[in-house]
């Protein structure tokens, strides 16, 4: 048995899922759910550890000072989206008349969480979580928050874990609810909206640089999970560390579409603003440099290995004239800052041995 430790809990439970287990095709009904839980797990790897998998549901934890509020909320939404857009690709794909895969959409994805202590625990060679804030959080999966706000998809914060992350209520559209339990009183929190949030996030714009329009591409890999990588592109703080000498937040609210950063670089400030995004997948950002204006896009592909294969592309703005003017003068100046970015971010990376490092993309100077 390990010493006591503190952290965050997090359950995300299929909901829905008994009812659909009892009315459809085993078969199909099992393979679907390896499908949707697979998608889960993939997007919480790396800020998150695997503590077990019950069966519809799955249980991580972060330790303390791992990852922070506006990280967490990103990663909540990104596991929310990663299991509709599942839910949805399935529905269209399926040419099988089968319950299981007529009976699909009637999923959907809820997620407790709630910071404390516990320790890990060795039980037959597998090991468990055990401790009160445990229970508390397995405890949250029953609960009235449906018949409260009609809500099917969303996330529960308790009280602990608000605090704890510093997490505003109107910055993120939370909505206050409480539960009473007769072995361990009321537990407060904030409940968050994830259906209203994949409505948002299928009405954005898609704003995305390819190949075909890229002045300036360029690849590597990492040996650290896309949602850890994540950060290093888009937290003011990580990217700091290897994308910019200071980077200083010219925006409130969630990190999002229209955030804005202004990164320095010596004597010279970078204005970006986020115009695409797409959680753990890419970011699409407007750099602003004096009067020249480029697009990049910064894609995050996950490893066989659990690492990251990034991918920046870079197209300029402007009239014909500055096109023509950043296309012939900005690659090798972009080039160069690259690869000195990169030497700064596994420098991070190697840093931090045994942990997986946290998120923020760079700003390559032109």
């Amino acid at each position: 048995m390990q010493g006591v430790r503190r952290g965050t809990l997090l359950i995300a439970d299929i909901g829905g899922y008994t009812n659909f287990l009892t009315a459809v095709e085993l078969e199909h009904s099992t393979d679907i759910l390896s499908d949707l839980i697979g998608a889960i797990v993939a997007q919480a790897r790396g800020a998150f550890q695997l503590a077990k998998l019950e069966g519809d549901a799955v249980f991580c934890h972060a330790a303390e000072g791992s990852i922070d509020g506006p990280a967490l909320i990103t990663l909540v939404e990104s596991c929310y989206f990663a299991f509709a857009e599942r839910l949805r690709d399935i529905a269209r794909a399926s040419t099988c008349n089968c319950g299981a895969c007529k009976l699909t959409p009637s999923l959907n994805l809820k997620f407790v969480l709630h910071h404390g202590e516990y320790v890990i625990h060795d039980v037959a060679g597998n090991a468990e979580l055990v401790g009160a804030d445990v229970i508390n959080v397995h405890r949250l999966l029953k609960n009235h928050i449906v018949e409260a706000t009609g809500k099917r998809g969303y996330a529960f914060f308790s009280q602990a874990l608000v605090d704890y992350m510093a997490l505003d209520a109107g910055t993120y559209e939370l909505e206050p609810h409480s539960e009473e339990y007769d072995d361990v009183g009321e537990i407060s929190g904030l409940v968050m909206d994830l259906q209203t949030s994949w409505q948002r996030h299928q009405e954005e714009q898609r704003v995305y640089v390819g190949s075909e329009d890229a002045i300036f591409t360029t690849e590597f890999d990492v040996p650290i999970s896309p949602a850890v990588m994540w950060e290093f592109v888009n937290s003011p703080g990580k990217l700091a560390l290897w994308g910019a000498d200071k980077v200083v937040p010219g925006s409130e609210g969630p990190r999002g579409v229209g955030t804005v950063n202004h990164c320095i670089h010596g004597n010279a400030t970078m204005v970006k603003q986020v115009l695409d995004w797409k959680p753990f997948r890419y970011v699409t950002e407007s750099n602003k440099k004096g009067r020249f204006t480029i697009i990049s896009t910064f894609e995050l592909i996950p490893n066989a290995d659990g690492g990251t294969h990034g991918i920046y592309r870079a197209r300029p703005e402007g009239n014909a004239l500055t096109r023509a003017f950043l296309r012939r003068v900005a690659p090798p100046q972009m080039r160069a800052d690259f690869e000195h970015s990169l030497e700064r971010l596994r420098a991070e990376i190697e840093g931090a041995p045994g942990q997986d490092v946290e998120p923020s993309p760079a700003a390559a100077a032109f």
